[in-house]
């Protein structure tokens, strides 16, 4: 269920806040579980009996409140959306937003992105994974705990099918060039564009509460798309 314990992992890319769930966001967790929540396992899930049917899968990590992932996964009813999120209200708020915009094509999962692709994920089975505003840890010995990094771009380069995309976006300016490092020196992907705004051209994506707080804040975005060659297995 989504107040299963995360099962612990060396080194994290996120801290799991408490915050304050309101009664809305609590009751949605219980009374939408069934239709949108995937537990945590370690078995790969089949996601033609998840959804009821072959689509493309797209995999989104770390949704927030969600409302961006719902927009899309309405957007878009002839794919299947997995979203994957360890705030609690956050999954709550999605789960309500889904529910009012009614659709079917969506299934959320409480759990640290990195042991879901681990375990979880089939290989080669997603179309396409949305990594949009992650914690940059800004501060140089937390440097370390920045979701990407060599493994996982392996990874989620294992989880893609071939052609598939790995879409990023950030507002932190070195968390940027830490991205171009990490995925320049990846033979797995291929950059087809690299997007810098100030806020008003995103890359094949609605904007952001995360986007919209970096743009109050001075910040630029820079939005990549990169897709997975069928080469360096």
């Amino acid at each position: 269920m989504a107040d299963k314990i995360l099962r612990k992992r060396t080194i994290r890319s996120f801290v799991r806040r408490a915050g304050r769930m309101t009664a809305s966001q609590r009751r949605a967790l219980q009374d939408f579980w069934p239709t949108f929540g995937v537990d945590a396992a370690d078995v790969p899930l089949d996601f033609r009996s998840l959804f009821n049917r072959e689509a493309d899968v797209v995999l989104e990590i770390g949704f927030g409140n969600g409302e961006t992932l719902v927009e899309l996964a309405a957007a878009a009813p002839e794919k299947d959306f997995i979203g994957i999120e360890v705030h609690e209200p956050g999954v709550g708020h999605c789960m309500l937003k889904a529910s009012e915009a009614e659709i079917s094509n969506l299934r959320l999962i409480v759990r640290d992105a990195v042991e879901v692709l681990r375990h979880q994920v089939p290989p080669e089975s997603l179309s396409r994974l949305n990594l949009y505003f992650p914690d940059p840890w800004p501060k140089k010995r937390h440097h370390k705990r920045r979701i990407v990094q060599p493994g996982f771009v392996d990874l989620v380069a294992d989880r893609l099918r071939p052609g598939g995309t790995l879409n990023i976006a950030t507002d932190w300016a070195a968390y940027a060039e830490h991205i171009d490092e990490v995925l320049g020196a990846s033979i797995r992907f291929e950059c087809i564009e690299r997007r810098e705004h100030g806020g008003e051209a995103p890359l094949d994506r609605p904007q952001t509460k995360f986007e919209r707080r970096g743009l109050r804040q001075g910040h630029r975005i820079v939005d990549w798309c990169f897709t997975r060659q069928n080469r360096g297995q």
